[in-house]
């Protein structure tokens, strides 16, 4: 079964101001760039989210941060990416911090760095962010950047699982199927991977198929299985889509 994933994409701000700005201007052209930005009209954003970053608006800054990382409206720049970002989360903007633990766990525009992304997931998981938890917990389940602590690992990965976080979800489903660190149990394995399956999340929609098809954990059910692989063969699930064929092969499923 797949291993351990962790979330890797960067993430917008769309609700924060600092405390100091003048909240009705600031938000207004917060709103308005948005709004730019959601219609695709970057190059109308852009100028009004580098005015803002230029005042210390954290929100802007990341934002900003996140149209230079996709070059969105301007030339693509990781480098450019990262100082707004750090910027913006040296304010405490929580998103900004996990963005930069994105950067530095790829090595994107800085030298990659395990520990530089833990320190910045951690004060973004500290504050509830739940994206930056389930980072947070694979770099402790794989001893990367932090010294290994599985039970720390699977703090983090909990407290992310509980907000609905389809990526720790599925990561805990892999270490009770796996007995990584945990006694070994089918049951959590499935309740953790459905969870993430119900939310779209085709390795966990994959496995779940597996669990049904070998009857691992719960009555064998070979309809189940097709449900769950053909869920995650719709979104381009190679395994998913090969174990659909050899079902036909054999004859349990039309």
């Amino acid at each position: 079964m797949n291993k351990f994933l962790r979330l890797l994409a960067l993430c917008v701000a769309l609700s924060m101001i600092p405390a100091f700005a003048a909240p009705t201007d600031v938000q207004a052209q917060l709103q308005r760039a948005i709004a730019y930005y959601d219609q695709g009209d970057y190059d109308a954003a852009v100028p009004i989210y580098r005015s803002l970053a230029a005042q210390g608006v954290a929100q802007a800054q990341n934002n900003l941060g996140l149209m230079y990382q996709a070059g969105q409206g301007v030339k693509q720049n990781d480098a450019q990416a990262e100082k707004l970002y750090r910027q913006a989360a040296e304010q405490g903007h929580v998103i900004a911090q996990f963005n930069l633990g994105v950067m530095y766990d790829q090595g994107l525009g800085v030298k990659q760095d395990y520990a530089q992304a833990a320190k910045w997931y951690r004060q973004a998981a500290e504050a509830g962010d739940p994206d930056a938890q389930s980072n947070l917990g694979f770099l402790y389940f794989e001893g990367q950047g932090v010294k290994q602590d599985r039970a720390e690992g699977m703090k983090w990965y909990r407290q992310s699982a509980a907000q609905g976080n389809a990526n720790a979800q599925y990561n805990l489903g892999v270490i009770y199927d796996e007995g990584e660190g945990v006694q070994q149990d089918s049951a959590q394995a499935m309740k953790w991977y459905r969870l993430a399956a119900e939310q779209g999340y085709d390795k966990a929609q994959y496995n779940l198929g597996l669990m049904y098809a070998q009857g691992q954990g719960v009555r064998q059910d070979y309809a189940q299985a097709e449900q769950w692989f053909r869920q995650a063969a719709a979104q381009g699930h190679s395994n998913a889509q090969y174990a659909l064929e050899l079902m036909k092969e054999e004859g349990l499923i039309r």
